[in-house]
């Protein structure tokens, strides 16, 4: 009996490995399609709302350094004047954020704890209040008020109705420290 022996032809190994990436890679750029757009506005939330938390907290740290000067009568002795403070702030700040007209300093001192009154800043339409631009960093045993304000303006449009909290998709950051001042001359032994 003589044996046969049938050839089939096959494939060569080589064009059956590189069809399956061809169509592979095709369905990666479709699916990456559809998530990049969520994965990129996540990836902006994340990185704005991180950079607001930032200047937040640059901001609180210069309040707290400038308002130091009031408390322990650096200002008063070396008669530094409000635009001289608001300098002292925007030392601070600098260079996440810019000192200029979205900064706004308040500054107000009260005979005690009980009479201080902290309005709020941002007006029925929805913007900052010019009217908190005081500049009364009071006297020994005064208790006084700092706070800075600064409008942000959000950058991710998406994201603006969530981050916003003012009118035209701004953010505002704000800073406060109270204290009452220290008794910084010799006449007065203690409050």
């Amino acid at each position: 009996m003589m044996k046969m022996r049938i050839r089939v032809k096959r494939r060569p190994k080589r064009a059956a490995a590189n069809a399956v990436p061809r169509a592979k890679s095709g369905s990666a750029a479709i699916e990456f399609a559809f998530v990049a757009p969520v994965f990129f506005l996540f990836l902006m939330g994340t990185m704005e709302t991180g950079i607001i938390f930032l200047g937040n907290f640059v901001l609180q740290n210069a309040v707290n350094d400038a308002a130091r000067q009031i408390r322990t009568g650096q200002v008063a002795q070396n008669g530094t004047n409000q635009e001289q403070f608001r300098t002292m702030v925007c030392n601070g700040i600098a260079p996440l954020l810019a000192c200029d007209a979205n900064l706004q300093i308040d500054v107000q001192a009260y005979p005690n704890f009980g009479a201080l009154s902290v309005p709020n800043p941002i007006t029925a339409s929805g913007g900052l209040d010019p009217a908190l631009r005081n500049w009364l960093p009071g006297s020994v045993c005064s208790v006084v008020l700092v706070r800075a304000f600064y409008t942000w303006n959000v950058a991710t449009p998406v994201l603006t109705p969530f981050l916003a909290n003012m009118a035209n998709g701004r953010h505002l950051l704000s800073a406060a420290a109270a204290f009452r001042n220290e008794p910084y001359n010799t006449t007065v032994a203690g409050c």
